[in-house]
């Protein structure tokens, strides 16, 4: 992950561990006005003290200090005079490092706990009272038995003899629970507390001053060179394409590729939008046939991501070369892209985000990238593009993979599939949008099922696809959570997607929920 450029005095540095859930731990500070980055808990001390970050957080992470070769933190990380908060594996590795003790543990913890607050302590200054009980959410098995020197206990569990530790001197901290999620009720608090009372940093970070910064970035790496940009119509594409617009006008060319994959009456909504409202320089490419043609017996849909992004830089590295080249392709590049695509403890995660060019280009497009939403969580790119003046009906939209309705049909992909897939989901939207749920619901769409049914419509039997649907809610897709759909609203939009789409005689609703660390569902 490259270093961020914003120009912010008061900044938060988070090293990750591996926990499924330190990208909560980024949202919560975020969410106080403090400006933080994610970076691998490897990373160089010296590219940490030219971060010169105000305080650190080691977060929470799946592996054991008692095994061999287990992550540690820099060394350094304790020398550079600045607070340290020490989430779960983070405050056992501190402990580790420092002097103290960690052993498996007896009693495990995992769920809802309840730790007794001994005494006080800077983390709790208006949260918690000594005497007091308080409910948190564990997730350990080990536990530290002994405290390195200069530390003390400040909160107690059944399974934790030090819940949460103390070294008011030196301001570091450690809390065997997770601040981050909801289950710890004054946990963003407890977080707060770190942030603006211990670290000293000032709720200086806004959308406003991110804009600004931005625009000055994108003129400093682009000078006078020309960029030409992907535009899909989506959230984060349009922001980005907005945005670097305000920062260099005329030399941001948007290239807009029709892959035939998109919904219904996409292609001419983007197309009018954008050259008519913001009037951007757009390129219309409708190589509908060529992606389709690509697709045709592909059944895996790693290889659709795959073939689907090959094609894009095609396009883009000829359509740059028809209007006389370009030194830079924007993207809108999000930070769950690339918290999700970099493995910072040797797991699966770089498989993830596979159909984005997330850690760069292919050499052969001679070209670099500029990605202004890079740090930006979803939520946080809708902000902005309020700050930019977007529309709603832009700023607002439900994201839409890149792929498109490729990966929403499981199997081969068929212009017949297409066509029906196209009519289920824009019923199934439309009426979302008539019952005052689209921006209720964080994401809606309709999937056709590989498999076919019998059934009976009228005096005639029939032989058809099943249309799955499915409706989450979220706040930065990282989690999220199905949305409980009254089942007289699923009725009737079953009724009308069997009715009035050829080829569909079932429908059935996805209920599954995406919990930390799991792919999205695309």
């Amino acid at each position: 992950m490259t270093d961020s450029a914003i120009v912010i005095a008061d900044r938060i540095l988070i090293l990750d561990f591996g926990s499924q859930v330190t990208q909560l731990i980024a949202r919560r500070v975020r969410e106080s006005g403090v400006y933080c980055e994610i970076w691998p808990y490897s990373a160089d001390a010296e590219r940490i003290r030219n971060f010169g970050p105000r305080g650190i957080i080691l977060s929470g992470g799946p592996a054991s200090v008692l095994d061999d070769n287990s992550p540690r933190a820099p060394n350094e990380v304790f020398d550079m005079g600045v607070p340290v908060l020490g989430i779960c594996y983070g405050q056992q590795t501190m402990c580790a490092q420092l002097g103290g003790l960690v052993e498996a543990g007896h009693e495990r913890e995992f769920g809802r706990a309840h730790i007794d607050i001994v005494r006080p302590c800077a983390l709790f200054r208006g949260v918690w009272e000594v005497g007091g009980q308080e409910q948190v959410w564990m997730s350990h098995g080990d536990r530290v038995t002994i405290l390195p020197p200069g530390f003390q206990a400040v909160a107690v569990s059944e399974g934790a003899p030090f819940a949460a530790i103390a070294d008011d001197a030196r301001c570091f901290y450690g809390v065997q629970f997770h601040p981050e999620v909801v289950h710890t009720p004054h946990g963003a608090q407890l977080l707060r507390n770190f942030t603006h009372d211990v670290c000293g940093v000032s709720a200086d970070w806004s959308m406003g001053g991110y804009r600004d910064a931005q625009i000055t970035k994108i003129r400093a790496q682009v000078g006078n060179s020309r960029v030409i940009c992907g535009l899909s119509g989506g959230v984060d594409s349009s922001v980005a394409a907005v945005l670097i617009h305000e920062a260099i006008g005329d030399q941001l060319t948007c290239i807009f590729v029709d892959h035939g994959l998109l919904r219904d009456g996409e292609a001419e909504e983007v197309v009018t939008t954008f050259r008519d409202r913001f009037n951007i320089k757009l390129i219309h490419v409708d190589a509908s046939d060529m992606f389709i043609n690509a697709l045709d017996g592909i059944t895996d849909p790693e290889q659709k991501r795959k073939i689907i992004g090959g094609l894009f830089i095609d396009v883009f590295d000829a359509e740059a070369t028809k209007i006389g080249g370009a030194d830079f392709l924007a993207q809108g590049t999000l930070y769950p892209d690339v918290i999700e695509s970099v493995s910072f403890t040797g797991g699966p995660s770089v498989t993830i985000k596979s159909h984005h060019n997330v850690g760069g280009l292919p050499a052969r497009m001679r070209m670099q990238l500029v990605e202004p939403l890079r740090e930006l969580f979803k939520d946080e790119v809708r902000r902005l593009g309020r700050e930019l003046a977007i529309p709603e009906f832009i700023v607002g939209r439900h994201p839409f993979p890149g792929p498109g309705l490729a990966i929403r049909i499981p199997g081969a992909i068929t212009r017949e599939k297409l066509a029906i897939l196209r009519k289920a989901d824009a019923i199934y939207l439309e009426e979302i949008r008539n019952a005052g749920l689209y921006d209720v619901i964080w994401q809606a769409f309709a999937v056709l099922l590989p498999v076919r049914t019998v059934g009976v419509m009228g005096d005639g039997r029939t032989y058809d696809h099943v249309c799955a649907l499915r409706a989450v809610t979220s706040t930065d897709g990282m989690t999220a959570d199905i949305y409980p759909y009254e089942m007289s609203f699923l009725s009737r939009v079953s009724a009308r997607i069997v009715n009035e789409v050829r080829g569909i005689n079932r429908v059935t609703y996805d209920i599954t929920s995406k919990p930390p660390g799991t792919i999205e569902w695309e």
